[in-house]
């Protein structure tokens, strides 16, 4: 590549860390920042974080209603085109929408993005948890039950780097120590389903079973959550494994 290549390239690239900068400084508890938060949290010198928030809301990829930027439209359009909606969530919300009915408790879908679960879709009904993450959230894998259900049929490879970022302490109950961590994965698969009781929250239990690829590769878990006193696994358990079952063959039959 010529150095003339090279120089025009560095603007573009400035440009898409900029506006990454600036997408990042947004989450679920940040939904709409003012120019100021929105500096601090992007870490972005004033003039090139309004200078690159204007161009964005061009674009349609930020709003500002009155003097607060938040998420524009077209990224949510955008995003509906992503692999792990069109396919993923399109094949598993019509168990998720079953497993609702049946527990009249919280449902989600999550996937593993590195150390995290990322949420894909979650369904509250008239039971909502506000200490739980919203959809496109992320929660820690190792004291999550989507997360201990995807890695219980991961490779060891993913697992390591998993308790390699650290295992933090959310909760007195939360399972710090690696060895318990695989100890409790090792249980998953003969049952088929993972428990999380109250290790993300107190008060709050979980019951999540894996879904799979059509090469049998774990793609993602589903899972219930609610009140500790209202999740029981020995009889969630089985309806949890069997909703992910059915959303697995979906799943597999999309591909």
């Amino acid at each position: 590549m010529s150095p003339a290549e090279r120089d025009s390239d560095a603007p573009v690239a400035g440009g898409l860390e900029r506006a990454a900068a600036i997408l990042g400084a947004f989450d679920a508890t940040h939904r709409d920042l003012t120019l100021a938060a929105l500096v601090a949290r992007s870490g972005l010198p004033r003039s090139t974080a309004h200078r690159t928030a204007d161009r964005m809301i061009r674009l349609g990829w930020l709003d500002k209603p009155k003097d607060r930027y938040r998420i524009g439209n077209r990224l949510f359009e955008i995003a509906s085109l992503a692999p792990i909606r069109l396919q993923l969530r399109e094949a598993v919300l019509p168990f998720l929408q079953d497993l609702h009915s049946a527990t009249k408790v919280t449902v989600q879908l999550g996937v593993l993005d590195g150390a995290q679960i990322l949420v894909v879709e979650k369904i509250t009904g008239h039971r909502p948890m506000p200490m739980l993450s919203q959809v496109g959230g992320i929660v820690p894998a190792h004291c999550s039950a989507l997360g201990r259900a995807i890695l219980a049929y991961s490779d060891t490879e993913t697992i390591d780097a998993v308790l390699a970022a650290g295992l933090e302490r959310r909760t007195p109950r939360t399972l710090t120590d690696p060895v318990a961590v695989l100890r409790e994965l090792t249980a998953i698969p003969p049952r088929g389903w993972a428990v999380e009781r109250e290790e993300g929250n107190i008060g709050v239990s979980c019951v999540a079973a894996p879904v799979f690829g059509p090469l049998g590769e774990v793609v993602a878990a589903l899972s219930v959550t609610g009140p500790s006193g209202l999740i029981r696994s020995q009889t969630i358990g089985p309806a949890v494994r069997l909703a992910a079952a059915a959303a697995s063959r979906a799943y597999c039959s999309r591909r």
